[in-house]
């Protein structure tokens, strides 16, 4: 006779389960059961709705019921801060994930992890690809979680922090480049904080390093791909020897705290030489400190690999090697101007020409090409270095920055006279680059003569191809796209969040521009003094494509997101 299997245990129901452990009563579950048959959704949703229990109830109930553990005080003072080291508190925080131990097993060692979510299995397949470890996954509740990431990420870093407070070395050498990977244990604590700061930015490939302070903390941001992202929040009292360490660095005069001061810092990291540009102001609860990162050594990058259309590359092409002339890139600050125009030096670049540039600051260094640093201090300005230019016999001179009139006479003086001058502007689009010259007291019909072709141009972050999703726009998307329906062919993707992209959905920028060529219907425009808007329509009408519409075909290609391009641009008027 075979032997019957033995019954499997009946899993018990939520609704029983809800009863043995909380206030539930037999009266509130038969109506949270009748409203779920008559309106539907889930028994759970509909009891912490009508208030007959708590969600954290919910979820202990469902712990019990699937088998898994339910942690109600996660105890962040006993778990150790190195078991987060290398997952980031952005990441921990809005996944709601903290591991809070490691357990020994037959197998070998296990990672607990605490999770609101024990559903999410491909949080913790990311977790441990990062770790190396299995997962064993244990659930709290989101307020436990979040009180807890925050008190574990505060002590991996307090350690150090509380070390600075009162110790600070102004004999440390300073002779040259520094090395911030040749810091030693005898070296002080700030040196160290400070040291890790500017290593982690240059290895997260941040541009710039924001020290913030207030009434009692100060916030450390940086600067990735054009957006700030908080890294660390400190006591207060830390700040002082911090900010007089980084003063010291930039040989700034620490005794000075009522007053703006800029200077510049020069260290070495595997090799590799980087150029901080310092900026301090004062504020009422301290020095705001400011270090735009600059890689000497980058590598130029080629305008085939900007981001501009095909279409646009070559028409900057055929500019770019006019015999004279002025060419104009415009947009704000940190929308790739500079890049742009060293890409375009680059194509020009060869032995037969003579090139001079005039920069502030030298950001790309050009091989072949003779690039002079502004120096205000020694009155060596824009002007000045281009009067020295005209006199040196060049073929292409490139300014950094058009920002005064004597500058803007300067250049197109010698674009008139034989001479490829390239150059920058601040304005918001192509068309009112001619008449801010003109604003500038520059007379018309010099800018109308001499202004070969402009490009506006943005930074837009391009989603990362690693965890984007299909994405359907909603009404209030089409319309920021201009369109009724989605051309055939095209998919519209929008950002998720990896660990490879550090959870932001974005990995890397590309350019979005509108190139205006100035042919003789805008030239007469600008002779007369024309508005922008009447020589930006006149440029349409002639075929240009605008900034907007080359942000919506980056979407309509997937190389970016709707919500990125409504952040860097605005609908057409």
């Amino acid at each position: 006779m075979t032997p019957t299997a033995a019954p499997k245990a009946k899993k018990p129901k939520l609704g029983e389960i809800l009863m043995k452990h909380t206030s539930l009563t037999q009266q509130q579950l038969d109506e949270a059961l009748l409203i779920q048959k008559t309106e539907g959704g889930l028994l759970g949703e509909v009891l912490v709705k009508k208030n007959f229990v708590a969600p954290h109830e919910i979820m202990r109930a469902i712990c019990i019921q699937i088998g898994l553990p339910f942690i109600d005080d996660l105890k962040p003072n006993e778990i150790d801060p190195k078991l987060v080291e290398g997952i980031s508190i952005n990441y921990a925080k809005s996944r709601e994930v903290l591991p809070i131990k490691v357990e020994q097993t037959a197998k070998g060692e296990v990672l607990v992890v605490a999770t609101s979510d024990p559903f999410h299995e491909a949080i913790f397949d990311d977790l441990q690809v990062l770790t190396g470890k299995p997962i064993k996954v244990v659930v709290s509740t989101s307020m436990r979680l979040a009180d807890a990431i925050n008190k574990v990420y505060e002590r991996g870093t307090a350690n150090l922090v509380g070390k600075i407070e009162g110790e600070f070395d102004e004999t440390y050498d300073l002779e040259g480049p520094i090395d911030i990977l040749e810091a030693t244990e005898h070296d002080a604590p700030v040196i160290k904080f400070v040291n890790s700061l500017i290593f982690r930015a240059v290895k997260e490939k941040a541009s710039d390093i924001h020290i913030e302070p207030f009434e009692r903390e100060f916030v450390v941001r940086y600067r990735i791909d054009g957006v700030l992202y908080d890294v660390i929040r400190q006591p207060k009292r830390a700040h002082a020897a911090i900010s007089s360490r980084i003063k010291v660095m930039g040989t700034l005069d620490i005794a000075e705290k009522r007053l703006p001061q800029d200077g510049r810092i020069k260290i070495k990291i595997a090799g590799k030489d980087i150029d901080i540009r310092l900026s301090t102001v004062p504020t009422n609860f301290g020095e705001r400190i400011v270090m735009r990162i600059l890689e000497q050594s980058s590598t130029v990058l080629e305008l085939e690999q900007l981001g501009f259309s095909e279409a646009s590359r070559k028409v900057i092409e055929k500019l770019i090697f006019r015999k004279y002339g002025i060419i104009l890139v415009t947009g704000p600050t940190g929308s790739g101007k500079s890049t742009t125009l060293s890409a375009c030096l680059v194509k020009l670049n060869s032995p037969e020409r003579n090139i001079l540039t005039v920069e502030d600051p030298i950001e790309y260094q050009i091989h072949g090409v003779n690039q002079v640093q502004v120096n205000t201090k020694i009155e060596l300005t824009f002007a000045r270095a281009l009067r020295a230019f005209l006199r040196q016999n060049p073929d292409i001179i490139m300014v950094g920055e058009i920002r005064d009139k004597e500058t803007a006479e300067i250049a197109i003086n010698a674009s008139l006279t034989g001479h490829m001058v390239l150059s920058t502007l601040h304005t918001n689009d192509a068309a009112g680059a001619a008449t801010r010259l003109i604003d500038m007291g520059v007379e018309p019909f010099l800018v109308a003569s001499s202004l070969l072709g402009i490009v506006a141009q943005r930074l837009i972050r391009k989603v990362c191809k690693e965890c984007r999703e299909p994405h359907t726009p909603t009404e209030f998307e089409m319309q920021e796209l201009a369109m009724d329906r989605i051309p055939p062919g095209s998919t519209i993707y929008r950002a998720k969040g990896c660990p490879r992209c550090s959870q932001s959905g974005y990995s890397g920028r590309t350019v979005i521009h509108e190139l205006l060529v100035v042919d003789d219907a805008i030239r007469t425009l600008i002779v007369r003094s024309t508005d922008a808007n009447t020589i930006k329509k006149t440029a349409i009408a002639a075929g240009m494509t605008t900034l907007r519409e080359d942000g919506v075909a980056k979407v309509l290609s997937g190389a970016t997101t709707i919500d990125e391009l409504m952040r860097a641009t605005h609908a057409e008027v």
